[in-house]
């Protein structure tokens, strides 16, 4: 049985890669910040035998991240996929800057991913597809960026494209697959109502997606729905 552990497993996004990998015989791990409150997550845990295993994992704090990789120390993770993230506070641009919500920012999607990556390395070394793979967002492209604005969150999906850019290559020699992903605009609490893609709708396009990929992979890979 693959395993697969997802961070910010608790809503939207995350809950939504539970319940399909779920659904398809995978062992899930499940990170969140606060498993107490993660009630929609609890209840797909209670209608599965012991295949999902909810973590209490923060991004953002190292010593939460070392505990859930200790809890896990010795198992195999086929696929570690990085989607915890925040959105920050909205109409960040010039003249409106909060520079500590910035970092904040920056703290959750750019330094987020690295550490959970660089704590469960080994377990991802071990497992038989060695996939990490970490959403990005389209906001995160220079190429795309025509309307300005969003300069918190932009700048932090534009650093973890380049800090799993540089995890591709520094893993290589592991065996380790090291790709970015794009969701699309997704309806979800970050991207609203009027977003054009149901949360089911784009994990099942990310996991044929992740399903192809292996070693013979580009790094970084951007993909967009």
């Amino acid at each position: 049985m693959p395993n697969v552990l997802i961070t910010g497993a608790n809503r939207g996004l995350g809950l939504e890669f539970a319940r399909q990998y779920l659904a398809s015989g995978w062992q899930v791990y499940a990170g969140c910040r606060q498993p107490s409150s993660a009630s929609m997550l609890r209840r797909l845990a209670d209608t599965n035998d012991g295949t999902l295993r909810i973590m209490a994992l923060d991004v953002t704090d190292e010593a939460s991240i070392k505990a859930a990789a200790a809890q896990l120390d010795g198992q195999s993770i086929d696929l570690l996929l990085n989607n915890a993230g925040v959105m920050g506070a909205r109409g960040q641009t010039i003249g409106n800057m909060d520079y500590e919500v910035w970092a904040k920012v920056l703290d959750a999607n750019t330094m987020g991913p690295m550490r959970v990556s660089e704590a469960f390395v080994d377990q991802v070394a071990r497992s038989e597809r060695k996939l990490i793979v970490t959403l990005t967002s389209g906001m995160g492209s220079l190429a795309d960026n025509t309307s300005g604005g969003s300069i918190a969150y932009r700048s932090s999906k534009a650093a973890v494209n380049m800090v799993m850019r540089s995890l591709s290559i520094d893993l290589a020699p592991l065996g380790i697959t090291c790709v970015v992903v794009n969701p699309g605009w997704v309806q979800t609490d970050m991207g609203g109502t009027q977003a054009t893609m149901s949360s089911a709708e784009s994990v099942t396009k990310l996991r044929n997606l992740i399903e192809t990929l292996g070693p013979a992979q580009p790094g970084a890979n951007g993909n967009s729905f």
